[in-house]
């Protein structure tokens, strides 16, 4: 067993506590004996950790194991309404925000469509003020709120990265700006890469070390985890996989200001239609005549509607456009899984998913033919809002870094 790490006895008691807090969020409530079990805790200091979070208001005595042999125990579980955190997920259409409780439990949300000139730090504060309000709190009741978006803000200037297209969000204040209107903790995160930890955390990934998420919606883009843990890069742009320049397309130069690539231009949803009516294949139903599309734009919406209609019978014009569409999607996944040889793939966003298993299975042949190693090719489990459930279970990075050292100095 490796050596205890030193620390100081308030750092010790810190680390307890939370492993703890993780236990009861996983397993429900659990008895002292069975905590100690757990963590490898002495009796005495269990009972120790559990009144410092029972007088903390963070757990509570829910009951006892009874049905037992022997005496019942007092269970404990997490107090749910000990802390809220907010999540938002931004795309170019909308913003959407939900509130959780300390169980994880999304009790309110609130959407606020894109309208033209709205500004960021407005679409936040609106959205979020409108889930706050539903779950019947106050947004001083939030202890932080993590805002997902496509791209990654720069460490150094603080400024969203390879997002053009998510208007109103490119301001070289919006950091500082959006911390003078929020007054609890603010993190950001990209949102493929919080898709990847409720995955990871409840879904497809769940016992997994290294694996990449493959995620098509408004845009291609991938989540990378290796050991465990999500892999960023040096700029915050690691997954940005639709700038890949790849066979079958030309190249793509300057392609953060076209915000496009080899890659978003072959498996994009964008070409979806035109190679369907290339391949003769019937047109979808469109949408309502009322102009929605659901929580997808009408791009995303159409190419569900295609893939969907292809899975359900696949033979002919619809095998084909699988066929297509499975190869255009192994070209740039088979970089990816030359490079980093991970278990497992998970295939996540409404455009894959709608393909089902028929593409699933289409895309696993494909790649084995183009990469060198087979990985596990899964669907996502989580398929309602993963990005908002991995922001409520997961722990995104703070912007911080040069940025943040130097706004804090400003500050100080």
């Amino acid at each position: 067993m490796p050596a205890a790490t030193p620390g100081t006895p308030s750092l010790l008691r810190a680390m307890n506590d939370r492993a703890a807090l993780e236990l009861l969020l996983t397993h429900g409530p659990l008895s002292r004996t069975r905590i100690g079990h757990l963590t490898g805790l002495s009796k005495p200091t269990a009972s120790q950790l559990l009144a410092r979070l029972e007088a903390a208001g963070l757990v509570l005595a829910t009951g006892t194991d009874g049905g037992r042999p022997g005496p019942s125990a007092q269970l404990y579980a997490l107090n749910p309404r000990a802390a809220y955190v907010g999540g938002l997920d931004v795309t170019p259409g909308r913003v959407l925000a939900a509130v959780a409780d300390l169980a994880g439990t999304v009790i309110a949300s609130h959407e606020v469509p894109y309208t033209e000139g709205a500004q960021a730090v407005d679409q936040v504060t609106e959205a979020l003020g409108g889930a706050v309000k539903a779950a019947g709190l106050h947004r001083s009741d939030l202890h932080r709120v993590v805002i997902a978006t496509p791209g990654a803000f720069d460490p150094q200037s603080g400024r969203l990265r390879y997002a053009s297209h998510l208007p109103g969000w490119h301001s070289p204040t919006l950091l500082e700006d959006l911390a003078a209107a929020l007054p609890m903790p603010v993190e950001y995160e990209n949102d493929v890469n919080l898709a990847a930890v409720a995955e990871q955390r409840l879904g497809a990934a769940r016992g997994h070390e290294d694996f990449v998420l493959l995620w098509n919606e408004e845009g291609l883009g991938a989540a990378l985890v290796l050991g465990g843990r999500l892999h960023r890069g040096w700029t915050g742009g690691a997954g940005e996989v639709g700038f890949l320049p790849v066979p079958g397309r030309p190249l793509v130069r300057q392609v953060t200001r076209a915000n496009s690539g080899g890659y978003q231009e072959l498996a994009g949803v964008e070409g979806l239609p035109r190679l369907a009516a290339e391949l003769g294949m019937e047109a979808a139903p469109g949408p309502a005549s009322d102009g929605h599309h659901g929580p997808h734009s009408p791009e995303v919406a159409a190419a569900v509607a295609l893939l969907g209609q292809a899975a359900a019978a696949p033979e002919g014009a619809h095998l084909s456009f699988l066929q297509s569409y499975a190869t255009a999607l192994a070209t740039g996944l088979a970089s990816l899984v030359a490079v980093l040889d991970p278990e497992i793939v998970v295939l996540s966003g409404a455009a894959i998913s709608a393909g089902g298993e028929p593409l699933r299975a289409l895309l696993e042949a494909e790649l084995a033919e183009l990469a060198p190693s087979r990985p596990l090719l899964v669907p996502g489990e989580v398929r309602e809002r993963p990005v908002l459930h991995g922001a409520r279970c997961g722990r995104p990075k703070r912007v911080r870094l040069a940025w943040s050292r130097k706004h804090q100095k400003q500050q100080s």
